[in-house]
């Protein structure tokens, strides 16, 4: 057992969607675990928009355990806003999330808050060996993991999971949508996090049926699509956008350039001749045009982000305030 402090506080953030037969269960398992660790904890429990009496029994609990939030969306948003929705009612130094399927085993939350207290800023779950289907499965769970630990530049094997511990500071700074769940440690790298794994049980479902189907498997594609251009280029778009508008005026010039030569000497007709080469460098160059522009236009909001401006729409002349016995006058304020 962690020999954590008497003022830590743990929070679970666990998102529910039709898991009613888990509920009870889930709950007593993770109270007889915190209740051995002998720390302050609290459970935020996120109901997102289920159809059953998932939030029924989620609501008897906060009744009568002071340590329950219940949280109830209004409706499905999915697993990322559930959660996103969990770790802004969550108050605890250390966030612990994990699902409401029993597929993860509150026994193991001990582990997380070792590494944690190691000094670690999130330690994530590591499915190693897992007992899921193996075409509809396991093979695109690694190409995936494969692919977005290389993209994103963290070394986890196990993106998926949602068995996570993370320090709680961190964790409510970042943004999350979509199934940006999923990628938190690459997101809180940029912040210089510390990342470790450890490796988790995967239990069988027992309860209910799975959430899971191949559509998210597109979703989380773009999204990574998402995380790696944000890791790159969040503070320096044009780097990205002036870099394939360059490329493209560059090569209409060339192509406009030769297309001017071939006129000059040879004399040929070019717009007979040549007429869709022609277009083609028009083309290209307009694109880059309209690339670099792009990038000018994200670099201006950028700079909007990291400098927030303080003018006002107005000009004071002269302010008498009783209240402060003062009397000022400014003209430093100018019209936006």
């Amino acid at each position: 057992m962690p020999d954590l402090r008497t003022t830590t506080t743990v929070s679970i953030v666990v998102p529910f969607h039709n898991e009613e037969p888990n509920v009870i269960e889930l709950y007593g398992g993770l109270q007889g675990v915190m209740e051995e660790l002998g720390c302050d904890y609290q459970f935020v429990f996120v109901d997102d928009g289920s159809t059953d009496r998932t939030y029924k029994l989620l609501k008897e609990l906060a009744e009568i355990d002071r340590h329950v939030i219940a949280v109830r969306l209004r409706r499905n948003f999915g697993q990322t806003g559930a959660l996103a929705a969990g770790f802004a009612h969550s108050t605890g130094d250390y966030v612990i999330a994990m699902d409401g399927d029993l597929q993860h085993d509150p026994a193991e939350i001990p582990a997380f808050l070792q590494k944690i207290e190691e000094g670690y800023d999130i330690v994530s779950g590591w499915r190693s060996h897992r007992i899921d289907n193996l075409l509809l499965r396991k093979i695109p769970s690694r190409c995936a993991n494969w692919l977005m630990a290389k993209l994103s530049g963290v070394n986890i094997h196990d993106f998926g999971t949602t068995f996570k511990a993370y320090r709680g500071d961190l964790l409510r700074e970042l943004p999350l949508y979509g199934e940006m769940h999923r990628f938190i440690p690459a997101l809180a790298s940029f912040y210089g996090a510390s990342i470790c794994e450890i490796p988790i049980q995967n239990n069988q479902r027992k309860h209910g049926a799975s959430h899971y189907n191949l559509s998210r498997t597109f979703r989380v594609f773009f999204d990574l699509m998402t995380v790696r251009f944000l890791l790159r280029y969040m503070s320096r778009p044009l780097h990205f956008f002036g870099r394939l508008g360059a490329m493209n005026m560059g090569l209409g010039s060339a192509v406009a350039l030769y297309l001017l030569i071939w006129k000059v000497i040879g004399g040929s007709d070019v717009l007979q001749r040549h007429g869709l080469l022609l277009v083609f460098a028009a083309v290209l160059i307009l694109v880059g045009f309209q690339l670099t522009a792009l990038g000018l236009l994200g670099e201006l909001e950028v700079w909007q982000y990291f400098n927030r401006s303080e003018r006002r729409p107005y000009a004071v002349s002269e302010v008498l305030d009783q209240r402060t016995n003062r009397k000022g006058a400014t003209t430093s304020e100018v019209n936006a």
